[in-house]
């Protein structure tokens, strides 16, 4: 297994794909991917095509086909989720205190950032698409902020093109795992759960196929806000870091947009949410992480689960 680690998206890259000299320029194509998309995605460049998009609220603005289908994408979830899953938080994402990148966030991690009132901000649904020719025209006052979904995106567009250097490969970056293939002595892709209280402390192993493996934590990024612990899972509904029943949640699908968004939907929703979404989609595979450490989920969540007898929760 040849790999390739760096950084890009405020968070570790792993790239991994199993060949020859051709695999491994693979490599290096992903990564140009990743960090030219980056370029284009992030609400903390200036000049990127989302800054852009956010400074013209108010009036039409030309996109790209990928911004297109990634905003294509976000309202379909958002009415999905029922609201849960909201790009358009961005506005009280700063007002709490993720005005500035983690990094430097992490950077100053001694200094509190001070907190400001919650003003009104548009519904995402008042989002205007002009997709023939390919304009947005977001309201006054809204931002957005696509975050993990735009993660989610770049994961996958980037491990389809490493798969065209080699059929067996994976591309992780900071929770959101895609992998193509299986690993050549016909095993399947192996995961470690992350005791969140415990990073670098393994509580469980998936065995997992072809597909996407996202987990959504409130432990990851957090800051200081007024002597408060402030974390980055947004509740749309108060415009307030969501007080949620589990600590982390991971989400198993073939989609891995599908994947970051159920597994934040059912972070920030707990119980209530995690039996709507079953019911709808009886097939969906999480697993959910407590404060206590205990593992819980879905039924089927548990098939991914090594030895699951004496892990999960009964």
């Amino acid at each position: 297994m040849q790999t390739l680690e760096f950084k890009a998206m405020n968070t570790s890259v792993l790239l991994a794909v199993e060949g020859d000299e051709w695999a491994i320029a693979g490599l290096q194509a992903a990564r140009a991917f990743i960090e030219v998309s980056e370029q284009r995605f992030s609400r903390f460049l200036p000049d990127s095509e989302l800054s852009r998009l956010n400074r013209s609220a108010g009036q039409w603005c030309s996109v790209s086909e990928d911004l297109m289908e990634l905003l294509t994408l976000s309202i379909r979830y958002f009415v999905d989720t029922n609201g849960l899953f909201d790009p358009s938080i961005l506005p009280d994402l700063k007002r709490v205190g993720y005005d500035k990148s983690m990094d430097v966030l992490r950077a100053q991690a001694l200094v509190d950032v001070t907190a400001q009132l919650r003003a009104s901000r548009p519904n995402f649904k008042e989002i205007n698409l002009d997709m023939p020719g390919g304009r947005i025209h977001l309201p006054h006052g809204m931002e957005l902020d696509f975050g993990g979904i735009a993660k989610g995106w770049i994961v996958e567009k980037a491990s389809t093109l490493l798969s065209t250097y080699a059929p067996n490969c994976a591309v992780s970056a900071g929770g959101d795992i895609c992998f193509v293939g299986s690993p050549l002595d016909g095993s399947n892709w192996r995961v470690e759960l992350e005791d969140p209280q415990e990073p670098g402390r393994a509580i469980a192993t998936l065995f997992v196929g072809q597909g996407a493996v996202v987990t959504s934590s409130i432990t990851k990024r957090t800051w200081n806000q007024n002597g408060r612990v402030r974390h980055h899972l947004i509740d749309p509904r108060t415009g307030e870091p969501a007080i949620t029943d589990w600590l982390s949640v991971t989400v198993i699908a073939q989609q891995i947009t599908a994947a970051e968004v159920y597994a934040k939907a059912l972070l920030i929703g707990g119980e209530i949410e995690a039996s709507r979404l079953t019911a709808r989609y009886p097939d969906l595979a999480f697993i959910t992480v407590d404060s206590d450490s205990q593992i819980s989920g879905s039924q089927i969540g548990k098939e991914y689960l090594s030895d699951y007898e004496h892990v999960y929760r009964q």
